[in-house]
């Protein structure tokens, strides 16, 4: 009676998450049946997509400006934003580290010859004007648009401290702030169940508009991202995930996980992941106030899976031209650019774009060389934006058991 009782739970845990994984194989074998006429399938994917997409300006406004104008105190708001910025920044180098270990032992562009590569023109960059786009905004209608996610946050933070200073005066707004971010975790259930069509459509789409590039020049740099990905994907967010709840949360840290990894492997959005990404946080017991500060942040400048990326662009540059992979200096450069486009430039729009031209200018590549690497971060990105969107949810837990003690997981 009770492996039966066990069974059932285990199944109604996890039914949701094999529904999707079903309808992705499904949508893949599709793909790679039809090839280009898969495409027909697109309008079902961008209807999710576009969906998921329409819920996030609302879905960050109400969460960190509720967030913050709940907070007890603002000593405590730069206690967690500070704790969360060290944790993107160690969990960013961490990831650098392991991939640059892939790629000394199994060089990405071994044996690769890629052909017909265009010239890009190039824009030189102008680093303040980026940062300042970056966190502002010219009009306060800018901020309604997903594409100006961190002036969001950051007018959202700004918002919660002032009303959070405003003490009992801001109660009314503060409460109505609150049912709003119910609400809007309310209509992400609803959007979701809608997304077994959505994203199998999706994928069908991807494979079969993309599937003969995967398996062609950049076969084994896909292939080495991919293991090396997955492994971290499975160990370093167990690992994670043990430390911060001492032991004791990993199995509800991954009974939780597997619907936002799995939306963000299919979308290739963080942003568009964030809301099942809070309501699997929520599920786990991060504190609210903590999950609604650290995730919607981490979907915007915390990139773990781009670290990862970043460092497999570099190194396959280095061996498509024949350079050696190696040294000190070679390493520590390669390690601070890869954390620079995870933790940084993933905030900028284009940052990915930008991290990829800083590599060519840093390391004296030809500009024939950026596309190379654009075509390789496309391919990843699927991969890179679970690692990514996964990652908020672990530096979260991590962020709950340095801010709120050892037993912040019993709490719950």
């Amino acid at each position: 009676m009770g492996e039966s009782s066990l069974s059932s739970s285990t199944l109604k845990n996890y039914a949701f998450p094999i529904i999707l994984l079903v309808s992705i194989a499904i949508g893949s074998a599709l793909g790679a049946f039809m090839g280009k006429d898969a495409l027909i399938f697109k309008p079902l994917g961008d209807v999710f997509i576009n969906l998921m997409f329409m819920i996030v300006v609302p879905l960050v406004f109400c969460t960190i400006t509720n967030a913050v104008a709940s907070m007890s105190s603002l000593k405590r708001l730069g206690k967690v934003l500070g704790t969360t910025i060290a944790i993107f920044i160690v969990t960013g180098v961490i990831a650098a580290l392991i991939m640059l270990l892939a790629a000394v032992y199994f060089p990405p562009a071994k044996g690769i010859v890629i052909e017909g590569v265009a010239p890009q023109q190039f824009e030189p960059l102008n680093t303040a004007e980026q940062v300042v786009k970056a966190f502002t905004v010219e009009d306060f209608g800018d901020l309604l648009s997903r594409r100006h996610i961190l002036p969001l946050i950051v007018f959202s933070m700004l918002l919660g401290v002032s009303l959070n200073a405003l003490g009992e005066r801001a109660r009314t707004v503060v409460n109505l702030l609150s049912l709003l971010s119910d609400a809007m975790l309310n209509l992400v259930k609803i959007v979701m169940y809608y997304a077994p069509i959505g994203l199998g459509a999706y994928f069908a789409t991807l494979i079969g508009d993309f599937g003969p590039q995967l398996l062609g020049s950049y076969a084994r740099a896909m292939i080495i991202y991919h293991v090396i990905t997955f492994a971290y994907f499975f160990i370093a967010f167990t690992l994670y995930a043990y430390i911060s709840t001492d032991g004791q949360g990993i199995g509800t840290f991954w009974k939780n996980i597997i619907t936002p990894a799995i939306t963000a492997l299919a979308t290739g959005s963080s942003n568009a992941t964030l809301p099942v990404n809070l309501e699997a946080a929520k599920n786990i017991g991060v504190p609210e106030d903590i999950r609604n500060m650290v995730l919607p942040l981490g979907a915007t400048i915390h990139m773990e899976g781009s670290c990862l990326s970043g460092i497999l662009k570099i190194s396959f540059l280095f061996g498509l031209y024949g350079l050696k992979f190696a040294g000190l200096s070679t390493f520590a450069t390669a390690i601070a650019i890869a954390a620079l486009s995870g933790v940084v430039l993933s905030g900028i729009p284009g940052g990915g774009l930008v991290g990829e031209m800083l590599i060519v200018s840093l390391y004296g590549f030809p500009p024939e060389a950026f596309p190379v690497i654009a075509t390789i971060g496309f391919l990843v990105d699927p991969a890179a934006t679970m690692v990514n969107a996964t990652g908020d949810t672990a530096s979260a837990m991590l962020v709950a058991r340095i801010i709120e003690g050892k037993g912040w997981f019993k709490k719950t």
